[in-house]
């Protein structure tokens, strides 16, 4: 359930930070910043949805999955491959945000 409510933040986040980019950077309609509006007010709502009891490790865990959904954007949306590093690097997050997410807690 985690997992899901991550990558549906991850998900919102994006297009609504894309939909402020298509206004501000390539010219598109103001009517844009409404559903981006509320794909990051969807996107706080998955986040506070998430399990850890304190934000900032919420929002630490969440960074592995936003760098993947990224990449992933720049990918289909965008028609970019990620490069190596690219991969590598997401590969990394993902493991620092496993080890924030389910490391060691107090008993």
């Amino acid at each position: 359930m985690t997992g899901a409510l991550y990558i549906g933040a991850a998900i919102a986040e994006i297009a609504g930070c894309f939909a402020f980019w298509a206004w501000w950077k390539q010219g598109a309609a103001v009517l844009w910043l409404i559903p981006g509006t509320l794909a990051l007010i969807g996107f706080a709502w998955f986040l506070a949805l998430t399990p850890p009891e304190h934000a900032g490790r919420s929002y630490a865990a969440y960074g592995g999955i936003y760098i993947c959904a990224s990449l992933a954007w720049l990918w289909f949306a965008e028609g970019e491959a990620p490069r190596a590093t690219d991969l590598i690097g997401a590969a990394l997050a993902l493991a620092g945000a496993a080890v924030i997410l389910w490391g060691a807690r107090p008993v």
